[in-house]
């Protein structure tokens, strides 16, 4: 069977047992009532057939299957586009991975930047749990013309791209307090003011301080903590 079918039978047959419960607990309240009453009067029953059979309920439940499937087709389209998880890319795969997608989340890294490990952490832990935007990381010393293009000065560097353009930035940790011990959570809720996550509700965890680091030679981008850096 389609596992898209199974799920909607199951689902299905979730929602039948729910509203044959819910009837049995409807039925025993009235029941309950009736007992209250007048020992001669007759106890109301409720016809489980009758309500199973109500068009109202019925077409709530075919709403509902619709919904469910709608929702798990798209999560199955955005999988294949690479949501769902925490990649790495390479500057060619740069342009077509950021105009593919709606949103995007790219963290401009550098390999031997403890804040950048920082962050890399708390990104790959966000995306499974928010599959409509994608999450991706690029090696700024290997991406040297959209570090320029886009004037990453300062690592980490994460950027928020809507349709291809990119429309926000957290530079460093300046957005998170400057401080190298922030959860998970506070990354999300910045995430999600900046519009680029729906609001979901999510547990955060700690980290230890930071080191900070520079790149080698002659280049122009340098860590959060370096001295003259945005951040602190």
């Amino acid at each position: 069977m389609d596992p898209d079918a199974f799920r909607s039978t199951m689902s299905g047959l979730a929602f039948g047992n729910v509203m044959a419960a819910a009837a049995r607990d409807y039925q025993k309240e009235l029941v309950a009532q009736g007992k209250m009453q007048s020992s001669s009067e007759p106890n109301p029953e409720v016809d489980l057939d009758e309500l199973m059979d109500d068009p109202e309920l019925e077409r709530l439940h075919a709403d509902r299957i619709a919904a469910l499937k709608k929702e798990a087709e798209k999560r199955e389209a955005l999988k294949r586009q690479g949501h769902g998880e925490y990649r790495e890319i390479t500057e060619g795969d740069f342009l077509g991975e950021v105009t593919a997608s709606e949103k995007v989340i790219c963290h401009f890294y550098h390999r031997e930047f403890y804040r950048c490990k920082i962050m890399d952490k708390h990104l790959k832990a966000l995306a499974p749990r928010f599959v409509d935007a994608k999450f991706i990381k690029l090696d700024a010393e290997n991406a040297p013309f959209f570090v320029a293009k886009l004037a990453v000065k300062t690592l980490p560097c994460v950027i928020l791209f809507r349709k291809g353009i990119a429309v926000d930035r957290l530079v460093g940790f300046q957005d998170l307090g400057s401080r190298d011990d922030f959860g998970t959570k506070s990354l999300e809720n910045i995430l999600i003011r900046k519009g680029i996550l729906n609001l979901k509700k999510g547990e955060g965890d700690d980290d230890d301080d930071d080191e900070g680091g520079h790149f080698g030679g002659s280049r122009t981008v340098r860590s959060s903590v370096a001295e003259g850096s945005d951040s602190d």
